[in-house]
């Protein structure tokens, strides 16, 4: 997940002619929403648990998984305009209320357990400067976490958004360290370092190839997520077919340098040493190769960058429940604005979460990657439905004028739900189990706003899914408590 400067509109307005963006301006927008926090993390993300084969392997698995994905949202987009709600609408859609009230549910989870993640990454990036923070879970940090996160709670109640020149400082203070710190690892790139254990099968810990490339995957979809955000400027384009030009070449842009900062530190040091780093790790190897500065260039980006961008997933992630709460998805009380159009109880609701988990990572020692982790495992399932949607749509021809071309929009929905389902495996059971004791009372709610609208509450088959998920949570809360399993 990216720190995206994507401003969601409280009301909807359409945008003034002025605004219209050539496809320059789209594709740099895309890649502004895409580049955030993931990317000064991946050196160390990517080497816990892989050599350079695997990793190679993890980018390889991840572009086609990630460009079915942006296909699938474009499709639908054309295919069904009017489903403008967030991706959990596709779930609603096309697999009955239950899924799409679950995909809300954790769309929602994924964005507030983000922002968690965000508050620990910048208290980590700061105990460069100031040591107590250590690596942002300590309680200095935690309390300054808490001090940050209330005052942009204030502020968006108070109705104040970004301004485009911050936004302009924060997109720059991203891209430039990360394209610098390309142009000069690469010339510092040593081939011998690279393939000293090339494989990683030389470090017993790393297990086969197949264990390592699963290792990479949540990382990989972490710095990927929001990419389906990227159709909220298809309004404002010159040209709607821009759109989909843009969104690939940002996502190939990215992708590329996503890649190369991962691949090439390795060639700057061995993969037990990046594995040893602490996060913003990118500080550490740029650090080896051109000297304290470089730590300092990465660190203060890094802080720049998600303080910059925390107005607007703050505000992203009490849409979500807003939105659903307005469109009878989830309780109505979600859905309630303060006098300035903010989406007050939502927002609260929100950030008590945010907080609590904050406190969380204080006794759990919990730390960016493990919130991270949990946070991606958890967006999956509104990922998995779209794709599954887009699918649908294709086999039954509804939305398809007749005799038109389906093998493509069903090639991209099956390839993405089939990606979908390998990153459910890749997550490993601590991650599932962490998500099934978030998503479990969800149901509650559930049960809640069918009720308000005076609708039946479960079909069979939802009710079956309903009772697997209370029984798997229950379980994993079993599990935890037994020491046998720890997500945190």
């Amino acid at each position: 997940m990216s720190t995206t400067e994507i401003n969601i509109p409280i009301h909807d307005a359409a945008p003034a002619s002025s605004t219209k963006l050539k496809l320059g301006s789209l594709t740099a927008l895309v890649i502004g929403s895409m580049v955030g926090s993931g990317v000064f993390s991946l050196p160390q993300n990517m080497a816990a648990g892989s050599g350079p084969l695997a990793i190679l392997i993890g980018w390889a698995i991840t572009a086609v998984g990630m460009l079915a994905l942006v296909f699938v949202y474009q499709s639908l987009a054309t295919r069904r305009p009017e489903l403008d709600a967030g991706p959990y609408a596709y779930a609603k859609a096309g697999f009955g209320p239950f899924i799409g009230f679950t995909s809300a549910w954790g769309y929602w989870i994924s964005a507030w357990v983000g922002n968690v993640s965000y508050a620990v990454i910048v208290f980590s990036a700061l105990s460069y400067f100031f040591p107590a923070f250590g690596d942002g879970n300590t309680w200095q940090a935690v309390l300054g976490a808490s001090i940050l996160l209330w005052i942009i709670h204030v502020l968006v109640l108070a109705g104040i958004r970004q301004a485009a020149v911050i936004n302009l400082i924060v997109t720059v203070a991203k891209i430039a360290p990360v394209v610098l710190f390309v142009g000069v690892v690469a010339v510092a790139f040593k081939l011998d370092v690279w393939t000293l254990d090339f494989s990683g099968l030389g470090n017993p810990a790393l297990g086969t190839i197949t264990a390592q490339v699963k290792s990479t995957m949540l990382v990989t979809l972490w710095v990927f997520i929001g990419i389906e955000g990227a159709s909220v400027f298809s309004a404002r384009a010159e040209r709607r077919k821009d759109i989909a030009t843009a969104t690939v070449l940002g996502f190939f842009t990215c992708l590329a340098l996503y890649a190369l900062v991962s691949l090439l530190s390795l060639g700057i040091m061995s993969q037990p040493q990046l594995a040893a780093l602490k996060n913003p790790s990118m500080a550490g190897v740029l650090e080896a190769v051109v000297g304290p500065w470089g730590a300092i260039l990465i660190n203060l980006a890094l802080v720049v960058s998600v303080v910059g961008a925390f107005l607007s997933w703050t505000l992203l992630a009490a849409e979500v429940p807003h939105v659903a709460g307005k469109d009878g998805t989830m309780p109505r009380f979600f859905g309630k604005e303060s006098t300035r159009g903010v989406p007050s109880t939502s927002l609260l609701i929100t950030n008590l979460l945010v907080q609590a988990f904050l406190v969380i990572t204080l006794f759990a020692n919990s730390t960016y990657q493990a919130l991270f982790y949990i946070a991606s495992t958890a967006i999956l399932v509104p990922y998995i439905f779209s794709g599954a949607f887009a699918a649908k749509l294709a086999l039954t021809g509804e939305s398809y004028r007749e005799g038109e071309q389906r093998a493509g929009p069903l090639a991209a929905g099956l390839l993405a739900t089939l990606y979908g389902a390998w990153l459910v495996y890749a997550a490993g059971p601590a991650n599932l189990f962490m998500c099934a004791i978030l998503y479990a009372p969800g149901v509650a709610f559930f049960i809640w706003a069918r009720r308000e609208d005076n609708k039946r509450v479960f079909h069979p088959v939802e009710a079956i899914l309903a009772i697997a998920l209370i029984a798997t949570a229950i379980f994993a809360v079993y599990e935890m408590w037994t020491g046998a399993v720890s997500a945190l």
